[in-house]
Order: structure tokens, then C-alpha cells, then sequence
């Protein structure tokens, strides 16, 4: 076999082993309903901790709004528990509007549409788990 023959072989082999790896994950689709209008743009995040939950988020994202809902997809997203929260900035200032008391006054959300008695959904409620298929949260308001 010829040097140039086997580098081939070998350049394919790393080639299909990039590609298995790639798709260790499946894909988080999040879908938001019934948002209160179409002005502005929802940040949604990602959390893989209770620790973590409803502050720094694994993986976040804003999406825009189109029939007061929105879609994200959170990809390749390997085994584990996860939760989502939502915000709704309608003003597009990049953080959550709360009252004198701190209760929002945007819409907001967690997955499984959980909520908080007296302050924020607890993870317990929120979490769900990611294995072999893919993931779809529908967030309702």
C-alpha cells in the first residue's frame, strides 16, 4: 500500500471518528407559548445544577418573537438533568424588570412549567432528564 494510500485511510478513519463524537448529544428544543406580546425578546437558559439553577446557565440564548411565542434549540446536549428559565425582556434592557418588592414584571417561566410558591420554581420542579432521544419543553404562560 502506498504512503499517500494509507494517509488517505487514515485522514477518513479521524474524519468518521470527529463525526461520532459530534453526536454523543441530543438536541433541548425549548418552546415558549403565550407570551404577552411580540416586542422584545426572550433569554432562555440552560442549567445543569441545582447550585447553578436560575443563575449562570450552561448554555443561554435571546430569541426573537413572532405570534407571542418562540422556539430555541439547544444542541447536542449530553446525558444528564437539566432545567430552562425564561424571560421575556420586553423593554430590551438585557435583564428581568421586578417590582419595589422583586417580583417580576416581565413574563418568565421554568420547564415543566413549573412555579414558585412565594418566590422562584424550585429545581426539584424543573428538572428533567436528557438520555437517547431529544427533548421538547413546551413552556406554556
Amino acid at each position: 500500500m502506498s504512503t499517500l494510500t494509507k494517509i488517505f485511510i487514515v485522514f477518513l478513519l479521524s474524519i468518521s471518528g470527529l463525526s461520532a463524537q459530534d453526536a454523543t448529544g441530543q438536541d433541548i428544543i425549548v418552546k415558549i407559548e403565550n407570551l404577552s406580546s411580540n416586542t422584545g425578546k426572550v433569554f432562555v437558559a440552560l442549567y445543569n445544577s441545582e447550585d447553578s439553577f436560575l443563575g449562570k446557565g450552561l448554555k443561554a440564548t435571546f430569541s426573537t418573537i413572532e405570534n407571542e411565542s418562540c422556539e430555541v434549540v439547544f444542541k447536542n446536549i449530553p446525558k444528564g438533568v437539566y432545567a430552562i428559565s425564561f424571560y421575556h425582556d420586553e423593554n430590551e434592557n438585557n435583564k428581568m424588570d421586578t417590582n419595589f418588592l422583586g417580583i417580576p414584571k416581565e413574563d418568565y417561566g421554568c420547564s415543566n412549567n413549573a412555579k414558585g410558591f412565594m418566590g422562584p420554581p424550585k429545581w426539584e420542579d424543573a428538572k428533567f432528564e436528557v438520555s437517547t432521544k431529544p427533548i421538547t419543553q413546551t413552556i406554556t404562560l
